[in-house]
This record gives structure tokens, sequence and C-alpha cells, in this order.
């Protein structure tokens, strides 16, 4: 493990995200098994630190700061690296995070990650199958199209982080203004609830 890659996770994320030693710990870990894994399964194309410290961790986290607080079911669709899911079951212990993914190599890595996490599954299987309901649907990275088959079955809530284009009608959800993150200028946070009509 490179020191300068440990400090350097940890640094960039303390500054803006008041987490215990436990969870920089775990984050790291997780940060750690993603590079070595990633050198023979395309889990991500980032590896420069700070950017996955940003675009990986920082962004889950800052979404993980927008969920209410309590105990919830949270679903992450098309988790692939545990992306937010991950980072989000670290920064809210309080809530059960189901890391939804189809790539069966993926899932295997999900699994090795979240070893010991005791607030974390790992389905591996398309969202279409999954036959539970929870409180929260999270994503990152995921198509509209993608989502819109599963979303507003699996959750009366969403978060998404996505890029500018805004979701279609088609979801199912009433979107609230989206809040811009802090990092790179087309990328948002977009919390939505299922409409009932």
């Amino acid at each position: 493990m490179s020191t300068s890659a440990s400090i350097g996770l940890r640094d960039l994320l303390a500054e803006r995200f008041p987490l215990r030693p436990e969870q920089f710990d775990a984050l790291q870990q997780h940060y750690d098994l993603l590079r070595r894994w990633n050198r023979v399964l395309n889990l991500t194309s980032i590896e420069d630190v700070k950017e996955a410290a940003e675009r990986h961790y920082g962004e889950s986290l800052f979404l993980a700061a927008y969920l209410p607080a309590g105990a919830l079911g949270i679903v992450d669709l098309g988790s692939g690296a545990g992306f937010p899911g991950f980072p989000v079951a670290v920064a809210r212990p309080d809530a059960m995070v189901a890391l939804v993914e189809s790539h069966q190599r993926k899932a295997v890595f999900l699994r090795e990650a979240s070893r010991g996490m005791v607030n974390v599954r790992v389905l591996a299987r398309r969202a279409e199958s999954v036959a539970e309901r929870f409180d929260w649907a999270v994503s990152r990275a995921v198509s509209y199209q993608d989502l819109g088959r599963s979303l507003a079955r699996l959750a009366p809530a969403a978060a998404l982080l996505t890029g500018a284009e805004p979701p279609p009608e088609i979801l199912g959800f009433r979107w609230d203004e989206p809040v811009r993150l802090p990092w790179g200028k087309q990328r948002f946070l977009r919390i939505g609830y299922r409409c009932f009509t």
C-alpha cells in the first residue's frame, strides 16, 4: 500500500466530510482493494487518488449527507465498484444498503470489499429481478433508460448522481431542484419522490 495514496485519500476527504477514523479506514481499504482488482477487472478508469477521492468517494459521501436521518433501507442500482452505495453504507451505519450489480465478477469484488460490513448486502442480479422494496434508491452513472425499468418499483425516493441532462418524466418521479456537486461543472445530485398519480 502506498503511504502517499493512504494519506491522500483521507486528507482529501477529511476537510469536507467529518467521518470517524474507522470510517476513513473502511474507505481506504475499499480504495486499496479497488486499485488491486482494477489491474485485472475493469472497475474504473479513474486511478489518480485525487480524482478518485472527488469523483468516487466525495460524490458518494455528498449524496449520503442529503439522505434523511434514521434507519433506512437503501438500494444502489448498478453499483459497479460500489459507488455510491459503499461509501453511503460507511457514512450511514444506521442504514441497510443493498448493492445491486448484475456483472458477476464485479459482484464478487463487492462481496470482498464489503466483507465484515454488517449493513451491506450484495445482490448479484439485474435490478428488474429484485423483489424487495426499499426506502431510497441511489445510483451513479446508470442511464435513465436502465433506471426506468425498476426505479419507481423499488423505492418511493431516489438520489441520483448525474450529468447535466435532467431525469425524464418516464421515471415517474417529481424532482427537486438539482444540487450542483462541488467537483466538476456538469455534475449534479438529483433528489426525487415517486409520483402517485
